[in-house]
C-alpha cells in the first residue's frame, strides 16, 4: 500500500517530493536586464545583370515579346533594346497589332441556342424522370425566355406603350396597350388551355364569345386600373403549371380539342401557337423597351413554321366562304381525299423547308403534279406574315406561277394572325 497522500496534489504547499502538477509560466526576455539580440537584416539579393545581345538578336525576338513568349531576362533586354531603336520600335508596334487582329473581341451576349445546348447536355448524362413532350418544349422555352426579359426591365419600363398588331382579313389593324396589358393577354389565352388541363381560368369574368380577343377586353376591363408588374408572377406560375400538367399527362394528352371560340386546335398544336404568340409579343416589347431579342432555335422555329403551314388549307377556306378569295375564271374545287391544285412554299434560313398547300379545299390532296405555283420566304419574314406584323403586299417573296393562287396564299397566311 502506497504512503503517498492522495491529496497532495491540491494542496497549497505541496511536499517537496511532489512536484507542482501546473508548470510556471516562462520568463520573457524583455522582462530580464539581459541584452536583447541583435536582428540581423536579410540582405536585398542583386538582381541579375540584363542580357548583352546583340542588335540582329534582339530583332528576331521581336516576335516571341508580341505573343509574351520570352524569358523574363529576354524580355527586359528586348524592352531595354525598343527605348534605344526606333526601327524596332516600329516593327514591335506592328506585331503587337497583329496579334491583337488573332484575339477578336467577343459579344458579351450569351447564345440564344445556350439555353437549350446545356438542357441537352444534361438531359444526356440523366434523362428526366417525367419528361416533357417534344410539343410541348417551345413553349417552355419561349416564356422562359420572355420571363428573362420582363426580369431585365425596370418599374417605369412596364408602363411603356406597346401596340398590338394583326391583320383582320382585309387591312392590317392594332390595339394599344401597355408591356403590363401584353402579359395580361397572354395570361388570358393562355388560359383557354389551363381550362382545357382542368387548371385554374385566370379570368373572372365570363364572356359569350370565349375567343382570345374578348376574353383580353374581358380581362383589361374588369379593374379601372392598367394591369403592372404584379401580371408577371401569375402569368409565369400558370405557364409553369402548363408545362407539368402536360408533362404528367404524357404524348397521349395532345390529342385534347382546345376551343378559341371560333375554331378549336389540338393541345400539341395549341402549345405551339402559345409558344409562337408568346415569341411574337416578347418581340413587342423588346421594341417597346428597346431591347435586343432573337428568333427561336432553329428546331422551335421550324415546328411554328409547320404549325402555320399545316392551317393554310383552313384559312384559303375561310376567306373563300366570306369571298375574300380571289374567284378566278373557272372554279377549282375537287371532293375531298382527291389531288388538287398546289402551291409549293418554299421556306428559307433557319428553321426552314418546303411544303405542298392544296389550294382547292382543306381536304384536298397535294399534289406535286398539280403545281401552280411557287412561293419562297425567309423563315423569320413568314411568321411575322402569319403574326400580322408584315402585310401581305409587303412580304418579300420570290414567287412564280398563278398570281391568284399566290395572293390567296400570302393573304391567308396574314388572315392566321388575331390579338
Amino acid at each position: 500500500m502506497s504512503n503517498t497522500n492522495p491529496f497532495d496534489e491540491y494542496d497549497d504547499n505541496p511536499a517537496p517530493h511532489n512536484p507542482p502538477r501546473i508548470p510556471v509560466p516562462r520568463t520573457s526576455l524583455e522582462d530580464t536586464d539581459l541584452p536583447l539580440p541583435t536582428l540581423t537584416p536579410t540582405p536585398t539579393p542583386t538582381p541579375a545583370p540584363p542580357l548583352l545581345l546583340e542588335h540582329r538578336v534582339l530583332k528576331a525576338l521581336l516576335g516571341a515579346w508580341a505573343l509574351a513568349a520570352c524569358s523574363p531576362e529576354e524580355t527586359a533586354a528586348v524592352e531595354e533594346h525598343l527605348g534605344d531603336c526606333g526601327a524596332c520600335a516600329d516593327e514591335a508596334l506592328r506585331l503587337r497589332e497583329a496579334v491583337g487582329l488573332l484575339h477578336p473581341p467577343e459579344t458579351l451576349d450569351l447564345d440564344p441556342a445556350l439555353r437549350t445546348r446545356v438542357l441537352q447536355a444534361c438531359l444526356t448524362r440523366r434523362p428526366p424522370r417525367i419528361p416533357v413532350p417534344s410539343w410541348a418544349t417551345p413553349y417552355d422555352a419561349e416564356t422562359a425566355r420572355l420571363d428573362a426579359l420582363l426580369q431585365d426591365i425596370g418599374d417605369a419600363e412596364w408602363h411603356a406603350p406597346v401596340r398590338l398588331r394583326w391583320f383582320d382579313g382585309k387591312e392590317p389593324t392594332s390595339r394599344r396597350t401597355t408591356v403590363a396589358g401584353v402579359i395580361a393577354h397572354l395570361l388570358t389565352v393562355d388560359g383557354l388551355v389551363a381550362v382545357t388541363l382542368g387548371l385554374e381560368d385566370p379570368l373572372e369574368t365570363r364572356t359569350d364569345t370565349p375567343t382570345p380577343a374578348a376574353r383580353t377586353e374581358a380581362f383589361w376591363g374588369a379593374t379601372s386600373y392598367p394591369p403592372t408588374r404584379s401580371v408577371r408572377g401569375p402569368w409565369r406560375e400558370q405557364s409553369h403549371n402548363l408545362v407539368r400538367t402536360v408533362a404528367f399527362a404524357g404524348g397521349g394528352s395532345g390529342r385534347l380539342p382546345v376551343p378559341y371560340g371560333d375554331f378549336e386546335l389540338p393541345l400539341r398544336d395549341s402549345m405551339l401557337d402559345r409558344a409562337f404568340e408568346t415569341w411574337v409579343h416578347a418581340g413587342d416589347i423588346a421594341d417597346a423597351v428597346d431591347y435586343p431579342y432573337e428568333p427561336p432555335s432553329p428546331r422551335h422555329l421550324h415546328a411554328m413554321i409547320d404549325l402555320g403551314a399545316r392551317m393554310l388549307p383552313s384559312a384559303l377556306a375561310a376567306r373563300r366562304q366570306a369571298g375574300l378569295a380571289a374567284p378566278g375564271e373557272t372554279p377549282h374545287l375537287v371532293p375531298a381525299g382527291t389531288p388538287g391544285r398546289s402551291l409549293r412554299l418554299e421556306i428559307e434560313g433557319l428553321g426552314g423547308g418546303e411544303w405542298l398547300i392544296p389550294l382547292d379545299s382543306p381536304g384536298a390532296l397535294a399534289s406535286a403534279d398539280r403545281e401552280v405555283a411557287h412561293v419562297a420566304l425567309d423563315g423569320v419574314e413568314f411568321c411575322q406574315l402569319a403574326a400580322g406584323h408584315v402585310s401581305p403586299e409587303e412580304a418579300a417573296a420570290g414567287q412564280s406561277g398563278d398570281r391568284e393562287a399566290i395572293r390567296d396564299v400570302l393573304f391567308a397566311a396574314a388572315s392566321l394572325s388575331r390579338m
